[in-house]
């Protein structure tokens, strides 16, 4: 597998190696050993999937400690433009965001550490996304960012974004304290 390293420190894009022939193709989604080696050591504990239409943006999430998570995302099917915001107090990146695209088709993943929000704009119908989480969902711990924050200014690539009440109803940057 290929590991790149972002913009943002933490933040990698892994490109598995795919295994094809006339019968279709094979690669591994996670081996412990490998993605050691490749500097993520986070024990995941949690797997999730969601299904979307075209035009959905969720996000942005994160979890607060205690119950911080790190993410390893992927699609398995459809299309995603995946975004992670640091939300790290010091960071020399706090507030900038990377985002990378994630098919059913490049089978690639981003890996995102504890300390960000998290977020993606489903680009096909029938999208189905999904992610390992290094600690469990708590509900008291749930924090996002509203995900149009214009100092933010996140090109979704999509024109008519189809997103949650909270999605539409959280603090902008400026307002947020962050609890990382």
């Amino acid at each position: 597998m290929e590991v790149i390293k972002t913009s943002i420190e933490g933040v990698l894009l892994i490109k598995p190696q795919i295994f094809g022939d006339s019968r279709g193709w094979f690669y591994e989604t996670y081996n412990e050993e490998r993605y050691r080696a490749a500097g993520i050591t986070e024990k995941f504990v949690q797997d999730n999937q969601s299904f979307s239409q075209k035009n959905v943006v969720r996000g942005l999430h994160f979890q607060k400690p205690p119950f911080a998570q790190a993410k390893l995302v992927s699609v398995i099917a459809g299309a995603v433009l995946d975004v992670a915001i640091d939300l790290r107090s010091g960071s020399n990146t706090y507030g900038k965001y990377v985002s990378a695209l994630l098919t059913a088709n490049n089978h690639h993943q981003l890996f995102i550490p504890q300390g960000f929000a998290h977020g993606f704009s489903v680009l096909e119908d029938n999208t189905i996304f999904s992610y390992k989480c290094s600690n469990f969902w708590n509900k008291e711990s749930e924090g996002n960012i509203i995900f149009n924050d214009p100092d933010i200014a996140i090109d979704w690539q999509v024109e008519n974004p189809i997103t949650s009440e909270k999605d539409q109803q959280g603090p902008t940057l400026r307002e947020f304290i962050t609890p990382f």
